[in-house]
């Protein structure tokens, strides 16, 4: 099963972008192939670049089987992918936030199908969810 990791890039440091990426593939790449936006290198050029960075993280949401969000702070990038696997694609959005979920955006409450408090309990719900479920797709 392939995994999207979706969350803010754009008024992030290039640090913030990366840590918690690098800490989801400590957490889920043993069961997972992750599919990391940021292994694209557009700085520098993210102006004359905007169709092309869309269509390339778009790319990878439809071809995700799942996807994990950071909804560490609004970021109209991060919404549009989650509408987007949601809504029209019917795909499993699995969040983790700091925002208590009285807090959290009604939009991101509707289309993620399911908000957790951290990456480390996100990781653990998916693997719960479907590690069993990966393994019998490679039989």
């Amino acid at each position: 099963m392939k995994i999207y990791l979706c969350g803010p890039i754009m008024d992030e440091t290039a640090d913030e972008a990366r840590n918690w990426r690098k800490a989801a593939h400590e957490l889920l790449g043993g069961h997972f192939q992750l599919l990391d936006p940021m292994r694209r290198d557009f700085k520098d050029r993210e102006v004359d670049s905007a169709n092309e960075i869309v269509e390339f993280d778009l790319q990878d949401v439809r071809e995700a089987d799942l996807i994990l969000v950071n909804y560490c702070k609004p970021s109209i990038g991060t919404a549009m992918e989650v509408f987007y696997a949601a809504h029209d694609l019917g795909k499993f959005v699995v969040a983790f936030s700091p925002f208590s979920y009285s807090d959290c955006n009604p939009w991101m409450v509707r289309y993620c199908t399911k908000i957790l408090p951290s990456l480390e309990s996100a990781a653990s719900y998916i693997k719960q969810h479907f590690v069993a479920l990966n393994a019998a797709r490679g039989r």
